[in-house]
């Protein structure tokens, strides 16, 4: 939740969390606002590959990561117990989508050096500024660009290895006055065995950008290119296969922000995707089956506030997408679609005595495609913050938000009556109540965040398994009802920060179907989940970095083996003295060995230690 505190925390966890419902990215342009560069978890680093915008978020309180192989490998991020593609990816003020499958979103080929967040949202912001993602939104901005880089080394465990390199300069422009000029780029790779056989990966990005900017706005330029291979057995499918991928993503974006008058504010952003998925089902057997698929995104978004008032706003949102896609499997019937999205919220500020503020927001999203139904759903909520002589910051919230989405090709597009992947061509417009009250207590060296929510999903897209069939799964609508308690807490000393969470989940299911044994994605979710992280620092020499998730599973007749689980990654960053801007890393990721499968029917990652070396200026 991003507000504006009259203190100055000296690191805040994180300026927008799923239990706070704030305006959440357009407050990064307001004058007073507090801009802090910090993490949700204790690592910023994976340790199996280098670092893209999703990594570690398998430890982020905020979502809920289900990997194939490893984050960076497969992602399906989920929030608040929706499902992979109920959580959108937004840069800027648009939302990348992948036309194909939500499994390919994540798939995103920038360097985070480049990023700022990831901010999750949820209730009222998710629906003010997300597309079609009907539960959350993970969402980036674009960094000023600031002189400098680093290059890295890393060698581990099932013969890995890592080399990145990134650079950037910004200078003072002469010609025109108060602007200045900057380049980024960056190259990363790596490769390993895997953490199991037939858990191989070979990696590689290359990204670039070109930045004009001044006091009042920023203009980005993008490039970006990302290509991945990678094996898992059952990646898939629950058929003992060992199954690959190989994925080509290539991303061209621009995007502009500006602020005018007193804090109002937009920003405008548009890109070109295009994703390659080459999919086989047996690496032994490659003729066996394999799918070829290409899309093709193009998109143009706005966003922003106006001030009509100090009591008045506007909080607006648009997105256009335009998508195709090529493809072996699906029946060529629905290869192309148009969406539509433009959400209005305006937003009313009341001074109460005791330094109190009541702010109040109701709106609307209006939401279509050219081949289904349109939505219209209602955005509100209000706000209470106090701030007391103490320096205690307090804010209570009641949010009720709708939202909406239609469902990917792979699930309306491809044949209704045999194949791997069998789709439903009966598929409407899913749709999304959500209701939550909500907590945020903030002080200089500590802050708690809780939250009460119960969400209404009605045709929920879920892909399902039937032991009697041939199939891997199946797309079936289903109603389901989600109720969630979540706290979040951060407590900074001296020379150490601790992060802990705690997160329970209950759902309640309609599948209006005898022949559903199991799910794979809708009832594949966390009853209880815990996490703790700590960051400590007893010299200038060496810096310790802990993660820790713990969970009972809710239980799926497709897992196999426990549904308990506990995970822990461990960092030592060292910074020899002798080295000026050297420090080396030793890390480990799932310190336990832990064999739970994230996704039912798919095998959980090994334990991988690597060490790396990295020089910066």
């Amino acid at each position: 939740m991003n507000r504006t505190p009259h203190i100055i925390l000296p690191a805040l966890l994180c300026s927008v969390t799923p239990f706070a419902y704030a305006n959440t990215q357009p407050d990064d342009y307001l004058i007073e606002q507090i801009t802090v560069e910090a993490s949700p978890t204790a690592n910023k680093l994976p340790v199996g590959t280098f670092d893209s915008p999703i990594s570690n978020l398998e430890y982020d309180p905020r979502v809920d990561l289900q990997s194939r192989n490893m984050a960076e490998a497969q992602a399906d991020v989920t929030i608040r117990g929706g499902i992979f593609e109920n959580t959108g990816f937004r840069v800027g003020s648009a939302t990348l989508l992948d036309p194909q499958s939500g499994h390919y979103f994540a798939e995103i080929p920038i360097a985070p050096q480049m990023l700022s967040g990831p901010d999750v949202l949820t209730g009222a912001d998710n629906a003010l500024y997300g597309m079609n993602s009907s539960v959350g939104t993970v969402s980036f901005g674009w960094k000023p660009i600031i002189t400098g880089g680093s290059v890295s080394l890393g060698t581990g465990t099932n013969d890995f290895n890592l080399q990145s390199i990134h650079a950037a300069k910004n200078t003072q422009l002469d010609s025109l006055a108060n602007y200045t000029l900057g380049f980024e780029g960056e190259y990363s790779h790596s490769q390993s065995d895997g953490t199991i056989d037939n858990g191989d990966h070979d990696f590689s990005r290359a990204s670039a950008r070109v930045q004009l900017a001044s006091e009042h706005s920023q203009t980005d330029l993008f490039y970006g290119s990302q290509d991945k291979f990678f094996g898992w057995p059952n990646l898939y499918t629950p058929f003992g296969v060992n199954e690959t991928e190989d994925l080509e993503t290539r991303l061209w974006m621009l995007n502009h922000k500006q602020n005018y008058a007193e804090n109002s504010h937009f920003e405008v952003s548009a890109y070109y995707r295009t994703h390659d998925d080459h999919y086989i089902y047996s690496r032994e057997n490659p003729s066996a089956f394999e799918a070829f698929h290409k899309s093709e995104v193009k998109s143009l978004a706005l966003s922003g506030s106006h001030a009509q008032s100090n009591a008045l706003a506007i909080n607006y949102s648009a997105q256009f997408i335009d998508d195709s896609i090529e493809s072996t499997t699906l029946e060529n019937n629905f290869t192309s679609r148009n969406y539509y999205k433009v959400s209005v919220l305006p937003e009313y500020k009341m001074a109460l005595e005791g330094n109190k503020q009541l702010t109040f927001r109701l709106g609307a999203a209006f939401d279509d495609t050219n081949r289904d139904d349109s939505e219209l759903s209602l955005i509100g909520d209000v706000t209470l913050n106090t701030q007391n002589s103490k320096g205690l910051d307090r804010t209570f919230y009641l949010s009720y938000a709708q939202a909406s989405q239609v469902a990917g090709y792979t699930a309306i597009g491809g044949s209704d009556s045999g194949g791997l992947f069998r789709s439903n061509y009966n598929l409407e417009r899913e749709t999304t109540s959500n209701l939550e009250l909500g907590l945020l207590l903030e002080k200089q060296s500590w802050q708690l965040n809780s939250a009460i929510f119960y969400r209404k999903d009605n045709n929920l897209t879920d892909w399902t398994f039937n032991f009697d069939s041939t199939s891997a799964r199946f797309a079936n609508p289903v109603d389901i009802n989600t109720a969630g308690v979540e706290f979040l807490a951060t407590k900074h000393f001296d020379t150490a920060k601790l992060i802990a969470s705690y997160t329970y989940l209950h759902k309640s299911e309609n599948y209006g179907a005898a022949d559903i044994d199991a799910s794979f994605y809708a009832l594949n979710f966390p009853d209880h989940r815990l996490t703790l992280g700590a960051v400590y620092n007893p010299t200038d020499i060496l810096e310790f970095r802990i993660d820790n998730e713990w969970r009972t599973q809710h239980k799926n007749a497709l897992r196999n083996g426990h549904d308990n689980a506990l995970f822990t990654q461990l960092t030592l960053k060292i910074t020899p003295p002798q080295l000026s801007n050297l420090f080396i890393t030793l890390a480990a990721d799932n310190l336990w060995d832990e064999s739970f499968e994230e996704i039912p029917g798919t095998p959980g990652r090994g334990e991988q230690y690597t060490l790396s070396a990295t020089y910066s200026w």
